[in-house]
């Protein structure tokens, strides 16, 4: 298997039919071998039955269903340990990010990178208008030079929500990790650069739904992962 793409959901009945029908058909379109993995992570609305309505007009297409709600983090991690593809793309279910940015990805690998991630904070990228409000861009800027310090320097942005990791890297740095929600991101790159895989950042274009679910208590949950990611790393926790 070539590329899997794993897709964490919680309450997206709104986009991820689109999300998933773009994905699908830009790859086919490219003849790449793939699977799309969708994690529903305890989703109240029809998220799920969505999904499951598609699974037999997309051959790639697979649901892993939890119940209970336990964060971001938790569903892409699980996906990321159930995928097969000798690369490992997660990406957002409003479809942020489009599919079509892999093309930028792939070369970085062919130089030795194990961890290829978009970023809002490079030369080159794009944000469209209304994605990204004040106040998120404010402590967003605020919180990565904590985060820089603390756990991972030099990563101007941790935490859009395409990355990409090679089987070896996913492999590796997954069944480490141990946060469930936003802080997940951190503990990925932290993880990374323990086990000595390279990691490269580059500019998207990003288009965001401004009414997602993330919250001004969801930047503080972030710090607060952080120091504990930190401490994870002092203490040898990782080993």
């Amino acid at each position: 298997m070539h590329l899997s793409v794993i897709i964490p959901a919680y309450n997206e009945e709104k986009h991820i039919k689109n999300t998933i029908q773009s994905i699908y058909g830009y790859l086919s379109n490219k003849n790449t071998e793939h699977e799309i993995i969708v994690v529903t992570d305890g989703s109240r609305d029809k998220t799920n039955d969505i999904v499951r309505s598609m699974l037999s007009e997309i051959p790639t297409l697979q649901l892993l269903d939890y119940a209970k709600n336990r964060g971001k983090g938790f569903g892409v991690r699980h996906g990321m340990l159930k995928a097969s593809g000798d690369y490992r793309l997660f990406t957002d279910a409003d479809n942020a990010t489009s599919i079509d940015h892999i093309e930028k990805m792939m070369p970085f690998f062919e130089q030795g990178y194990g961890v290829v991630i978009g970023s809002i904070a490079v030369r080159g990228s794009t944000v469209a208008s209304g994605s990204e409000p004040i106040w998120r861009r404010l402590f967003g800027k605020m919180g990565n030079l904590f985060i820089q310090i603390m756990a991972v320097p030099g990563i101007m942005d941790t935490q859009r929500g395409f990355k990409m990791v090679t089987a070896e890297a996913a492999n590796k740095i997954f069944p480490k990790m141990t946060i469930d929600r936003w802080g997940f991101d951190i503990e990925m790159l932290a993880l990374a650069r323990k086990f000595g895989f390279k990691i490269k950042e580059i500019p998207v274009v990003w288009k965001n739904d401004p009414n997602s679910h993330v919250k001004l208590s969801a930047y503080f949950e972030v710090l607060m992962e952080t120091v504990k990611i930190r401490w994870n790393l002092i203490s040898k926790k990782y080993n």
